[in-house]
């Protein structure tokens, strides 16, 4: 039904309820004397008949009273669809009534034309046209019962185009074209159709109406197999018959005041018929008797959308200037696509025969480009074209670097979360291989002096198992599944001792510059592990400078009042200790910037670097609990600041040191070594009874536990493995301090000490000893943990 017939309809309908609604009362007291009756008659025939007349009276006064405001909220329901359209509209659009009064204009009708709800449209139109009175009813004339029509009024400042639609209701849109002569110019060389949600033609261009003639008005009329393909070849039924075209929908125009913005290039479309908006689409005709190649190329050069012409090999022919701003390059003629672009997972000759040959659904494919200033990301949409007797293919690009980098985050983190579980599971087994490893190794250095001729091979088997220890650490260090020792300690003093080392590190050419606060607070970490992450970024900041310079390693203070937000993280309010690197180097691409702490990344060439420094640097410093942040200018330098959370005066006076090696040596007693691993367990039996220690040894927690029946058994120390088959570490340990509450526990454990929060279980006295150790750490920790037991259970030598 059109609007015209419907409002017809609707406005004979709202007069018959208006009439009969006074009459409401009326018809409802009648409608109740009727009920009386039906019940007070004596003859069924008659109650019948009294009830239905009542039922309908009931009926029609319901109806008079609440038809007509149901009428309205039906009628303006209608109504707001159109309205949507026209408030995103960047032409100037006003709806009158039927006696010319406005009442509805959008914010570029009121700014432009003065427009206002209640004026008369004459007084609107009184400083467009000479005669307003006169355009107004000569188009009220023309519009009769069509649904719209498009005329062009004189003015002045030169003609206007009007599109005149009729609404619900006797209501009737107008809408003035007020583009500016640039565009019209530019809309005299390419087709520009101007569409509403429903597909209805609300303008079209000098060369829109030369190509579609007749078929202008709306898509169906010049598309036969709707809807439009957008970036596609489509069918269209042009003046002069069928032609296949290029339909390209164009990013939407700013208007003159400026409050519609240009949809990106590569932005998600979203679709017209569900928003209600205005959308602009420009056809391209691609039939062989269109004008001569170049002049029809050259109408595309400056459309807001990448596009390439190839031959049916990947030659490239012809492309627009957006195009070769993606491909980074300043003509692209005579090149294959495949030296600009990296294949689809597959020869990109094979997938531009599939498209030539009609071979299966040839998808859209997101490619990267190669390009050595940056990484970009294209998506690329292929469109066989009869031309000339041959078949080339036009290729739309769009940017899809911001989607393809959200993705690679997306795989990374997956990728991170793989690499972890697998670091656990690995340094679970392998960390039990080195600690049998390392251990017996231990064990016969003490047998053999420096002397003996088997020495160096027994110290290179423990250099070894050192750095296949450290390389497990790695792996954890970035998964943040390692276990840190924390110790209270001040990074200036650390520095220091690690300063001959790092001077070794940078080389002649490099200078090392120390710079501390003379006041730093004391922080909380592994010492060992920082150091390697200093090691890391000094290392670095030396390959970024290989003609010399300087490295500036700054200890200061920082008290945070309010919360520090960069990059993705936000630093909490408080003290913090920042230990800052900066390097004269050349500096970190722009674009490498955001993916120098992925493991495995590496901007080095081949061999120079495994892209696990900065990774495992950024695990380390988060697991610590600070934060590590960079600041790159390409060409001078980069600077890592890391923040570390500090210590209160009181806590770091709390932090008490370890017993002196001459009290520990004196502390023997009874340690009850339960470890499933057969090896682990052969070498901590023999390391602690040669420092003086009873052992008693069970493979299991179940073992364990019917030892400790016997009452009469004196355990002074626990060592036992967290995980292990059957009753892990902790739980059977929970179980034994029921009975004996005061023995000292140490736990061991290949894994990180997830299970042992902070490597001591509330409640007893534990500590946690990780793998791979040393035969020299098991004992020292032993003797510690039993340095503050009662004098009771120690036995001194």
């Amino acid at each position: 039904m059109s609007d015209q017939a419907y409002s017809g309809q609707v406005t004979s309908l709202e007069a018959a309820l208006s009439m009969w609604r006074p009459k409401g009362k009326v018809i409802m007291g009648l409608a109740l004397l009727f009920a009386a009756a039906a019940i007070m008659t004596p003859f069924a025939f008659l109650k019948l008949t009294f009830l239905l007349v009542a039922g309908v009276m009931i009926l029609a006064s319901v109806a008079t009273y609440f038809g007509l405001p149901a009428l309205d909220r039906w009628r303006s329901h209608r109504i707001e669809r159109h309205l949507n359209a026209f408030r995103v509209d960047p032409c100037p659009v006003i709806v009158s009534d039927v006696g010319d009064r406005l009442l509805f204009a959008n914010s570029v009708a009121q700014k432009d034309l003065g427009a206002g709800k209640g004026m008369g449209l004459s007084d609107v139109l009184q400083g467009l046209v000479a005669d307003p009175h006169g355009a107004v009813e000569d188009l009220r004339r023309d519009l009769g019962r069509a649904r719209s029509l498009r005329r062009q009024l004189h003015r002045v400042a030169g003609p206007v185009d009007v599109d005149v639609m009729a609404l619900a209701g006797g209501m009737t849109a107008w809408r003035f074209d007020l583009q500016s002569k640039e565009v019209q110019a530019q809309d005299t060389k390419l087709a520009v159709l101007t569409l509403n949600h429903e597909d209805v033609v609300l303008h079209a261009n000098a060369a829109a109406r030369a190509l579609l003639g007749p078929h202008a008005d709306m898509v169906p009329l010049f598309c036969p197999n709707p809807p439009l393909r957008l970036d596609h070849i489509n069918d269209i039924r042009a003046a002069s018959g069928l032609l296949r075209c290029f339909v390209h929908e164009l990013p939407a125009p700013e208007p003159i005041n400026g409050h519609v913005r240009p949809r990106k290039v590569g932005a998600r479309k979203a679709d017209p018929r569900k928003t209600g908006a205005v959308r602009q689409v420009a056809i391209i005709p691609a039939a062989e008797d269109q004008p001569a190649e170049a002049d029809t190329w050259s109408i595309i050069e400056d459309l807001p959308v990448p596009l390439l012409r190839l031959s049916a090999d990947g030659v490239i022919e012809l492309s627009n200037r957006p195009a070769r701003v993606v491909l980074g390059v300043e003509s692209g003629a005579g090149r294959r696509l495949s030296e600009l672009m990296e294949g689809p997972g597959r020869p990109i000759g094979d997938w531009l025969r599939d498209t030539v040959e009609g071979r299966g659904t040839v998808q859209p494919e997101i490619l990267q480009m190669r390009r050595k200033d940056k990484d970009v990301f294209v998506q690329v949409t292929l469109n066989p074209v009869r031309d000339g007797g041959k078949t080339v293919i036009i290729a739309v690009l769009q940017d899809a670097t911001k989607l393809k980098t959200l993705e690679l985050q997306f795989v990374q983190s997956q990728k991170m979360q793989a690499i972890g579980q697998l670091a656990g599971g690995v340094a679970h087994d392998f960390n039990n291989l080195l600690t049998a490893i390392s251990g017996h190794c231990d064990l016969l250095l003490m047998k053999y002096g420096v002397d003996d001729p088997t020495y160096p091979d027994l110290m290179q088997i423990s250099q070894n198992s050192n750095r296949a220890a450290a390389l497990v650490g790695q792996l954890l260090a970035y998964s943040r599944k390692q276990m840190l020792r924390l110790e209270t300690m001040s990074l200036r003093d650390m520095l220091s001792d690690v300063t001959h080392l790092l001077n070794r590190l940078v080389g002649e050419k490099v200078q090392l510059v120390l710079d501390h606060d003379p006041d730093l607070w004391s922080v909380r970490a592994d010492k060992r592990q920082l150091e390697q992450v200093l090691m890391n970024l000094v290392v670095n900041a030396r390959d970024a400078m290989p003609d010399g310079g300087q490295v500036v390693i700054r200890t200061e203070n920082c008290l945070l009042k309010a919360p520090l937000k960069r990059d993705r993280a936000e630093v909490a309010p408080g003290r913090y200790v920042v230990v800052s690197v900066k390097d004269e180097g050349k500096g970190i691409p722009e674009d490498f910037v955001d993916r120098i702490f992925e493991p495995f990344y590496t901007s080095k060439k081949q061999g120079e670097g495994t892209g696990l420094g900065l990774s495992t640097a950024y695990g380390i410093v988060k697991q610590t609990g600070g934060f590590i942040f960079v600041d790159s200018v390409k060409g001078q330098g980069a600077t890592f600041q890391i923040y570390l959370p500090a210590l209160h005066a009181d806590a770091a006076e709390a932090a008490t040191a370890l017993p002196e090696r001459a009290v520990l040596d004196k502390i023997h007693g009874v340690v009850m070594l339960v470890e499933d691993e057969a090896p682990v367990r052969a070498f901590a039996s023999r390391a602690l009874k040669m420092k003086g220690f009873s052992v008693i040894e069970a493979a299991s927690g179940e073992e364990a536990l019917n030892l400790l029946e016997d009452e009469a058994l004196h355990i002074d120390v626990i060592v036992t493995d967290v995980v292990m088959p059957g009753i892990d570490g902790p739980t059977w340990v929970s179980q034994a301090m029921h009975t004996r509450p005061d023995t000292r526990v140490v736990f061991v454990s290949g894994y990180a000490a997830d299970s042992v929060e902070g490597g001591v279980m509330p409640g007893m006295p534990s500590v946690f000893l990780p793998k791979p150790f040393s035969l020299t750490e098991l004992v020292e920790t032993v003797q510690t943990q039993l340095v503050d037991a009662p004098t009771d259970q120690v036995k001194s030598a």
